[in-house]
């Protein structure tokens, strides 16, 4: 019942979520792996993650097995010593399997802060190219939050801006970080959102900005979205200072349908809208490269505090699970697993801590296993 309710407020746009690309052109940048229900076992990158990332993939693993879902796990975990080919943690036979596979599911990674090492989470995204990061943020039928009928799509691009990595230090006490906005991934990012939009039947692409301090740099990425928006003329465009939105999605977050942003912005937020809907550990998240490769991810952090005790919230990766299910296709055994997840938050019996209750992680694993 949960399912339908919330499709029946989304206008069925949640049984859609990463399927774009079945309705794109041949000349579109957003190819699809050609998967379906009656394929063989689909073989997929499962990174479990660090903290309580084994046992939410755990949870991940059971559900999928209950539903009969044709993935065959290549599981890979970050290694204890930095790999100088990547330098970082993940080792390069970890990437190449996301390359050759296609697809792949990842936990909570955690950067140790100030360390300098390499940031996990940005190794993937510079060498597997994933240039868009796409998280739906809609409000879950029976989960009460201060807002109802949230139904927002945010689109980060994820490669450059703050996040380059490029910091070093001037003279002593004084150091510099560059700001990298090229006309390629804005265009690229730009094109995805809008795309995105005209497959799935939203009415507005809203582009976030800092334009008017950032010039030149936002400048750009706001040219690139005018740009591409001109060849979506059924679609409205608007413009929105940083700041500006985040005190609109507070006050009224139906006033947006989908944002598109630079990448510090799309980290802020992506996780403001996660905090409407209650949190991240409710938020699906995926990441797309070029070349068909989606990697879909749960974006909260690894919670060392409660790793290895049963507490963990295994929803945020479940549905995070069900995107990567959408993108191969496999849209029986996704809507199986999304109307479970949901149906037990729904009923109230079985949550965890988390959401209010005092289910352990297997309890209400088997929750939702109990529901499919």
């Amino acid at each position: 019942m949960a399912l339908q309710l919330l499709r029946r407020a989304l206008g069925n746009q949640s049984g859609q979520i990463f399927s774009l690309s079945s309705n794109l052109s041949s000349s579109s940048p957003l190819p699809v792996r050609p998967f379906s229900s009656a394929a063989s076992p689909i073989r997929a990158t499962l990174f479990p993650g660090d903290g309580i990332g084994p046992e939410i993939a755990e949870s991940v693993k059971q559900v999928f097995r209950t539903a009969d879902v044709p993935i065959e796990w290549e599981e890979h975990y970050v290694s204890d010593q930095i790999d100088p080919r990547t330098q970082s943690f993940l080792t390069w036979e970890s990437l190449e399997s996301v390359r050759r596979n296609g697809v792949g599911l990842k936990g909570p990674m955690a950067t140790p802060i100030g360390k300098g090492h390499r940031s996990l989470n940005l190794t993937l995204r510079k060498e597997l190219n994933l240039y868009a990061n796409v998280r739906p943020c809609y409000s879950l039928p029976g989960y009460k939050t201060r807002y109802d009928n949230v139904n927002l799509i945010t689109i980060r691009e994820n490669t450059e801006g703050e996040y380059s990595g490029l910091e070093h230090q001037v003279v002593r006490g004084v150091v510099e970080s560059l700001k990298i906005i090229t006309r390629q991934a804005s265009l690229r990012v730009a094109e995805y959102a809008f795309h995105y939009a005209k497959a799935h039947g939203r009415e507005r692409v809203s582009a976030i900005h800092k334009a008017n301090i950032m010039q030149k740099t936002d400048g750009l990425f706001l040219k690139c979205c005018r740009e591409v928006a001109e060849k979506y003329p059924e679609i409205k465009y608007e413009e929105v200072v940083i700041d500006n939105c985040c005190m609109m999605l507070v006050k009224n977050p139906s006033l947006f349908d989908v944002l598109v942003m630079p990448n510090l912005y799309g980290d802020i937020i992506s996780d403001l809208c996660a905090g409407l809907i209650g949190g991240l550990g409710l938020t699906p998240s995926c990441n797309i490269g070029e070349g068909g490769i989606a990697l879909a991810e749960a974006v909260h952090g690894s919670a060392p505090d409660i790793a290895g005790k049963n507490l963990a919230n295994p929803t945020a990766l479940l549905l995070s699970s069900v995107t990567m299910l959408r993108h191969l296709e496999l849209h029986d055994k996704a809507d199986r697993i999304q109307d479970a997840v949901l149906n037990t938050i729904a009923e109230g019996k079985y949550r965890t801590a988390d959401l209010g209750g005092s289910s352990s992680t297997t309890e209400f694993t088997n929750a939702i296993c109990d529901h499919i």
